[in-house]
């Protein structure tokens, strides 16, 4: 599989916008924004450009620039982050992708950054997706009620984690196809 994560250009900003802005994608994320390229260019001075607590990249595959995923809230002292991903091209769905994003997520979050613990949240709704992280070791750690308002309705999202130990005494039981990370320096 031909998977990189590419470091985010202003150059990616008007693409990032369309994904994030297409019900698909906003119906699983905390927001509903209401984006223009100023609010973009905000958002990339602010959270990528020189930023040491967040990464995001460009997932390509294949050559094709499909989704993004971040890691955020990275945490050297207690030694743990938080990550999240999408797909924005939807012809790419349903082709393992998703699978290779969280290993390599995974193993670049403990091999290589050295982390002790690797976090998400998740919609309650979104069962697909809690089950998918739970087949590659993370464990439901609690549900946060009604703690996301969107559309004037509240939701309750789950708290998911896996320790360093718990991947490496799974990790050989997945066939991991070893993404090209561009680095971010730390």
């Amino acid at each position: 599989m031909n998977l990189k994560f590419k470091k985010i250009g202003e150059e990616h900003l008007e693409k990032i916008m369309k994904w994030r802005m297409h019900p698909g994608i906003t119906k699983y994320m905390y927001t509903d924004p209401d984006l223009n390229i100023e609010k973009q260019k905000e958002w990339y001075k602010k959270h990528v450009i020189n930023n040491d607590y967040e990464k995001y990249w460009l997932i390509n595959y294949e050559n094709n620039d499909i989704g993004l995923v971040s890691l955020n809230n990275i945490d050297k002292k207690n030694s743990r982050c938080y990550w999240a991903y999408y797909i924005g091209e939807f012809e790419f769905l349903g082709k393992g992708i998703g699978k290779q994003v969280e290993l390599n997520i995974l193993n670049y979050v403990f091999d290589k950054l050295g982390l002790m613990k690797l976090c998400c949240e998740v919609f309650t709704f979104n069962e697909g997706v809690i089950k998918l992280h739970e087949k590659f070791g993370s464990n439901v750690e609690g549900t946060l009620r009604k703690h996301i308002q969107k559309n004037g309705e509240l939701f309750d999202i789950v708290t998911m984690g896996i320790l360093k130990d718990e991947w490496e005494g799974i990790k050989d039981n997945f066939e991991i196809s070893l993404a090209e990370i561009e680095e971010y320096q730390l």
